[in-house]
């Protein structure tokens, strides 16, 4: 019988700690032969005993360490970086745009990185306030996206439900629960306690057929592309039809973290109605930069929504 997301997860998490095990043992033998290493110290104000007259002080909200794809990973402006700029939080992030959940899932995928981070956060003194995680657009937006709808001239024309569900309920929670567990059986190895988690959903896009600064040479479009393969050339009835499948993958998230085995520690945000997109007067441009990403104004907003969460974690 093969193993569940929880076994593989918690495996995986056991090879990345025995990895960071080794790695800080080099660089413990590297600092001790180093000739000159530089000597710091650190206060932090939960410290209560630390000698803040001959330490530095780093004021922050709190330290984050993020895991994710592009909404975590984004030029300019992103969720991270208006955590960061806005909200006061130190962030250390092991989010890669593009990435799916189900790459950063699996072996050789972010939990290393995510390792990597919590160590920084842990040099400052300090453990994280959470883990953010962010992930399952590029597991449906792009190349495959017409696979999930049926031809709009059929008589099932329309998403494929045996498709979408197998995406959404078999491959992506999987995924999503082979993540989790990672996370926090490593938090429990490295840290000795449970760290909180926060993942979102996503608001509802419009296919437009604008990717990244325009589409190509750069990335995108991701969902256009999929709707005119399958003959849908109508805007308001593909924005409708996208509704449908956010609706879904948010419902598909929000019964992962429902589960047993992270309820009470794992934190759904649930995103939808943050970004219009309202196609009158296009005034979903104002909260959509492209297919899949928001704006500026767009990013605060979600941001906002996640920034709420983390105020009121225990």
């Amino acid at each position: 019988m093969p193993d569940t997301p929880q076994q593989i997860g918690a495996s995986i998490a056991e090879e990345v700690f025995t990895r960071r095990l080794a790695a800080r043992a080099s660089r413990a033998t590297a600092l001790n032969a180093h000739p000159n290493p530089l000597s710091m110290r650190v206060a932090m104000a939960a410290g209560g005993a630390a000698d803040f007259a001959a330490a530095s002080v780093t004021r922050t909200a709190g330290f984050l360490v993020a895991a994710g794809d592009s909404w975590f990973d984004y030029p300019i402006h992103d969720v991270l970086t208006v955590l960061d700029d806005d909200y006061g939080y130190t962030v250390e992030s092991a989010a890669h745009r593009g990435d799916p959940i189900e790459s950063m899932a699996y072996r050789n995928g972010q939990l290393d990185k995510v390792a990597r981070c919590i160590d920084k956060v842990k040099a400052q003194g300090a453990v994280p306030r959470a883990v953010l995680l962010s992930g399952g657009g590029d597991d449906i937006a792009g190349n495959e996206f017409g696979m999930l709808l049926n031809n709009a001239t059929s008589p099932i024309a329309g998403w494929n439900d045996a498709i979408v569900d197998g995406v959404l309920k078999v491959r992506i929670a999987e995924a999503y629960r082979t993540m989790l567990t990672g996370i926090m059986t490593y938090c429990r190895k490295d840290l000795g306690r449970v760290v909180p988690i926060v993942v979102h959903g996503y608001d509802y896009p419009v296919p437009d057929g604008r990717g990244f600064l325009g589409g190509w040479p750069f990335p995108g479009p991701w969902l256009k592309p999929g709707f005119d393969e399958k003959l849908f050339s109508d805007l308001p009835k593909s924005t409708e039809l996208m509704h449908g499948i956010i609706d879904r993958f948010n419902a598909m998230v929000a019964a992962v973290v429902a589960e047993s085995d992270y309820a009470g520690n794992v934190h759904y945000v649930d995103l939808r109605g943050t970004l219009t997109s309202d196609l009158a007067g296009d005034a979903y441009k104002q909260s959509w930069a492209n297919e899949l990403h928001p704006t500026g104004n767009g990013f605060a907003a979600v941001a906002k929504k996640i920034a709420d969460v983390l105020a009121v974690l225990p």
